[in-house]
């Protein structure tokens, strides 16, 4: 029977993979997972998986990762927005992790991939988006043009070395379990609960469960339909004040105070110096001009029928995911 077969996944100490690794060992399927570094062994703690070493610069380590594989999921990639040298830190790691990851899988006898790609490789100039709708044709940020141009890899190279492959579009992602660092989505939910989000951007984001995208990636391991791709999104997106509300209802004592508007020169500015101080320190700041040309006033609105029909995706509301969110940053907020 196909569940007993092995899963390998990709970048399983992240967000989605390691969510995804325990919800595979729940459902009977035996796993196993790649780190770059085996030493971090606490997303791990109590999970009965194989954990090894591979890297996706590195195309040997999946060779020997991928042995005796039936489906991969290609979780791995380099998810930042902000780095020193953007086209080598991102788009070269995550171009390269492509290639090597689908030949590894095409050499070892690999049936299957489920390939995670983002809500950055749609295009939106017509809301809301969808899948057929093509790429984005925006290409100032460079972590987007690696999902892009990665995705379009990943279907060239399955199709060139007949291996089954199917994509998905996760939006931003939060909920379920999380290790330190906390991704870049769940980080702002994070910075809202700390007040460290003192003005409106006009930035929406459109929230998802992580549990609801590991969900679907099983799904279009099992149900999709090979070369197609899917959006693993809720409908509407949400913006920083209306995810601040709800937070306010939640935790009242917290005292937060909704973001305050003001004018985009005084945004750019504000981004400006916090990219100055980045460049020195060497650290993300927590917004950038990039961020505020590309995305403030940008609704990520989604028709996600594709999904919901072909694979039985059922997402729970934002509000909830939300919620649930919140509560467990605050239940663990000493150890995150």
């Amino acid at each position: 029977m196909e569940q007993h077969q092995l899963a390998l996944v990709s970048g399983a100490n992240g967000h989605l993979g390691n969510n995804l690794v325990r919800l595979l060992l729940a459902k009977g399927i035996p796993v196993r997972a790649t780190v770059r570094n085996t030493n971090n062994k606490e997303p791990f703690v109590g999970l009965n998986c194989e954990v090894v070493e591979a890297d996706i610069t590195d195309k040997a380590s999946f060779v020997k990762a991928l042995q005796g594989v039936h489906t991969f999921y290609a979780v791995g990639a380099s998810f930042k927005l902000w780095a020193k040298d953007p086209k080598k830190e991102i788009y070269d790691v995550n171009m390269e992790g492509t290639r090597n990851t689908i030949e590894a899988a095409a050499e070892t006898g690999v049936k299957r991939i489920v390939y995670v790609s983002s809500i950055a490789a749609l295009d939106y100039r017509q809301l809301p988006t969808k899948e057929s709708k093509g790429y984005n044709t925006d290409r100032r940020d460079m972590y987007y043009n690696s999902k892009n141009d990665g995705e379009k890899l990943a279907f060239e190279l399955a199709k060139k070395h007949q291996i089954e492959l199917v994509a998905v579009l996760p939006s931003a992602m939060i909920g379920g379990v999380a290790f330190a660092p906390l991704n870049v989505s769940y980080n702002i939910i994070s910075l809202i609960l700390k007040k460290q989000i003192p003005v409106e951007t006009n930035i929406t984001l459109n929230w998802i469960d992580v549990n609801d995208v590991a969900e679907g990636c099983y799904l279009a391991a099992t149900k999709g339909r090979n070369g197609e791709r899917y959006i693993l999104a809720n409908e509407q997106c949400t913006s920083i004040k209306e995810t601040t509300r709800i937070a306010q209802e939640l935790f009242p004592e917290l005292g937060l105070k909704l973001p305050m508007a003001v004018p985009k020169p005084i945004l750019y500015t504000v981004a400006w110096l916090m990219e100055t101080t980045s460049a020195i320190r060497g650290k993300a700041p927590v917004i950038t001009t990039k961020d505020i040309a590309m995305f403030s006033g940008l609704q990520q609105n989604f028709d996600i029928t594709k999904a919901r029909t072909e694979l039985g995706f059922t997402p729970k509301n934002t509000k909830q995911a939300i919620r649930e969110a919140m509560q467990y940053l605050r239940e663990n907020e000493r150890r995150l």
